[in-house]
Formats: structure tokens, sequence, C-alpha cells
């Protein structure tokens, strides 16, 4: 096929730049994204998950600031007798990545080859692992070529390279949130529905049952931003408690991933489950096997000062009194950054200690003086004074209360 001979070589990375442009511009037919899915998952080997009994489900975000989501939700789903083979990704500009989250955990191993990471799925119930150099290989060096012909955006290609990855991890099912607005990927919500749309259609066309799920990225989820706070977040939601929009849309995905699995009926019934495996602390039990199974310090569950902690912290209070109208994702995302906890290039290292401690959320009142955030630094260099200035930009603070927003717009098909 064309995919194989670029990988091999003899097509050459003009003619596949050339292909990338033509779809760029043209489009393509569900049929045809469903046929270049395919070649892509054929550049490389497949996981053989048919050891593991029953239907095998994945969750998959496009991305966002403060999206943790899967950390607590795999787990969670897991406790209630559903397999979640999950294959992550890293952080890439303003947006985190979950292996570089779970990485936090001392000693915790996100790279896993195919035997053990069936083991560890067979197991615990799920697994978390980074994708290896066999899966799915085409979609790493058509990635690389994307990036530097400016095709990023193309739907086609964007959906070719999501769904690639998750018929080759052998998964089932597939709930897929994707996100618009500043902290997205997606910059509105038309984009993101048309987006939904064609991974419904082409991953019916490949076999995998598809519910999508469009959720607003216009502010960070949840109160932490920074990798191994971000930990401590979903901790707490293991816990029963943490912030009430990450508890909604963990609930929400992971209700309809029960409901794609067979085990609840509708998704009511689902989020009810999963409420439970909250309340009674299964989902907790299920993390701590698979931080145990993947190598890492289970004891962070009960004593979240064994992450990586910044031995800097500075404080950022308000100016104004009235109502928090607006916090803007991208200049959150950005401070992170700036602080060391994300990456610009692929190559960059990142400090798993720093990051941003909301204490507000949109539509809550403030005082003068009182506090907006907290940042966690390596230090309290110029860079934190910079850092302290872009969080004053993205925390508005109005005379009046907005109009409150639904985090969850829109759910694929009706349940």
């Amino acid at each position: 096929s064309f995919v194989r001979s670029f990988l091999s070589g003899e097509v050459a990375d003009y003619q596949m730049s050339a292909f990338l442009m033509a779809v760029f511009f043209q489009g393509m037919s569900g049929d045809e994204t469903a046929a270049l899915t395919r070649a892509m998952v054929d550049s490389g080997q497949r996981l053989d998950l048919s050891g593991v009994p029953g239907i095998k489900i994945d969750k998959h975000s496009t991305g966002g600031v403060g999206d943790k989501v899967s950390i607590p939700l795999a787990p969670l789903v897991a406790a209630c007798g559903v397999f979640v083979p999950m294959i992550s990704g890293r952080g890439l500009g303003h947006t985190g990545g979950t292996l570089d989250k779970l990485e936090a955990i001392p000693g915790f191993r996100t790279r896993l080859p195919a035997d053990e990471f069936v083991r560890v799925l067979s197991q615990v119930g799920y697994v978390m692992g980074g994708q290896s150099a066999d899966l799915a290989p085409a979609d790493r060096r058509m990635y690389a070529l994307r990036d530097v012909t400016a095709t990023v955006e193309s739907i086609p290609l964007i959906v070719s390279s999501i769904l690639s990855k998750k018929v080759a991890e052998g998964t089932d099912g597939l709930v897929m949130d994707v996100k618009f607005g500043r902290g997205a990927f997606m910059p509105d919500v038309a984009r993101a529905s048309v987006l939904g749309r064609e991974l419904d259609r082409v991953g019916t066309l490949l076999g995998l049952s598809v519910r999508v799920f469009l959720t607003d990225m216009d502010r960070p989820l949840g109160r932490k931003i920074g990798n191994a706070l971000e930990i401590v977040e979903s901790i707490d939601l293991l816990n029963g408690g943490g912030p009430p929009d990450l508890r909604e849309l963990t609930v929400a995905l992971g209700g309809a991933m029960l409901v794609l699995a067979g085990k609840s009926d509708d998704e009511a019934e689902g989020r009810r489950r999963i409420e439970m495996a909250i309340a009674d602390r299964s989902g907790l039990g299920k993390f701590r096997q698979l931080i145990a199974a993947q190598g890492g310090d289970p004891g962070v569950l009960d004593d979240p000062s064994l992450l990586p902690v910044a031995p800097a912290r500075i404080e950022v209070v308000s100016s104004s009194e009235g109502w928090v109208g607006d916090i803007d994702p991208r200049r959150i995302g950005e401070a992170v950054i700036d602080l060391g906890g994300g990456r610009r290039r692929a190559e960059d290292a990142i400090d798993p200690a720093v990051g941003v401690d909301l204490a507000v959320a949109p539509g809550d009142p403030v005082r003068s003086g009182q506090l907006l955030a907290m940042i966690h630094a390596a230090d309290r260099g110029s860079r934190v004074q910079l850092v302290e200035e872009t969080i004053r930009r993205a925390i508005r603070v109005d005379p009046a209360p907005p109009t409150p927003r639904p985090l969850i717009i829109e759910a694929g098909r009706p349940a």
C-alpha cells in the first residue's frame, strides 16, 4: 500500500507531504478515511487482546488544560468490571499529557512491552501505557510531516490518527471527549461537532462502537494544572472529593463506557455505578493495584507528599472584588509551560512538581485581597513574576456574575 511504501522509503517524504496537502484541501469521504486508517493500522503490529475476556473499552480526549480525566476514569470503569486498555500520549504545547502526569508518581513505568501491557490489563482490569514503536508506526511518521506541512488541523487526518491507534490497541469500543474552546485543539463547538461526527462515522465503519461527547474547554478543567498536582486532584476524586466539573465529566464518560461494554442498560444507570465506585473506594483500590503493577509507589495514595513537591509557592491575590467572570485556559496552560511543567518541543524535559493551583472557578464571588491561585515553582526567580502576571491576566474579575455554561454541550447520539 501507499502507506507501507512510505514507511519502507519507496514513497518519499515529499510524496506523502503532497498527499497530506491534497487531503487537507480536498477532504475525504468516510470510506476513504476508513481505508487510510486501516492502512495505518496495518503498517505495524496489532495488540492481541483475545486472551482478555469481555468487551474492551477505551476513552480518548482531544486534550485540554487540566484534563486529567483518564487517571480517575479508567480505574472507576475497571472497578465496574470493564477491561480498559488505555494508550495515552505526552503533553505538547498548552495541553498536558496523561503519561507525564502518571510519571510524576515515583517509579511508575509507562513504557510497557506488549506482553506486559496485556498482562497488567488481565490482572488489574486496566492498563495505562504509551504508544510502542510498532503500533501504527505510520501515524508517527505522518504526524511529523503534518506538523511541518501545516496539515495538522485536517479532520480526516485527525480521525485516522486517533482511530488507527485505537484499532491497533485492540479496543472494541471508544468514548470520545472532543473538547472545544481556547484550551482545546478545536476552537469552537461547530468544528468540534464536525470532528465528533466523523469519528463516530469512521469508527463505526471500522467496527468500533463509538460514543462522542463535546465538552467545553473554554476554562481549565478542575483546579490543579501541572503533573504532580493533577495526580493529587485525581486521588481527591477517587476519595470522594475533587472539583465538581472534573467529577461531572468523569462520571458522564464512565457511564457511557459501561453502556458500550454492555454492563449498564443506559447511561443514567452507568453514571450511578461510577458514583458507587467512587463512594465505596473501589476505583481507588484499582488505582492502587495499577501503580504497584507498573512499578510505582502506591504510598502516594495515602501520602501525597511522596509526589514531587515544588520548593517555592507564590500567592496570586485579587486586586478587586466581584465575581470570577473568566479563567483563560490557554494562558494558564502557558503559565505552566513557563514554570517548566510542559513542553514547547517534543524533546523538552519537564518538571513534574510545578504548576498552578486555582483557588477560584468561574462564577465564584471574590473579595479584594482574596487568594485566586497558588503558583508552585522551582524557585522565586524572575520567570515567576512573568507567570504571576500571566495568571493575573487569565483570571478576570467582573462586577456581575457570569451566566453559567454547561460543561457537556452535546453527547453524540442520544442515550
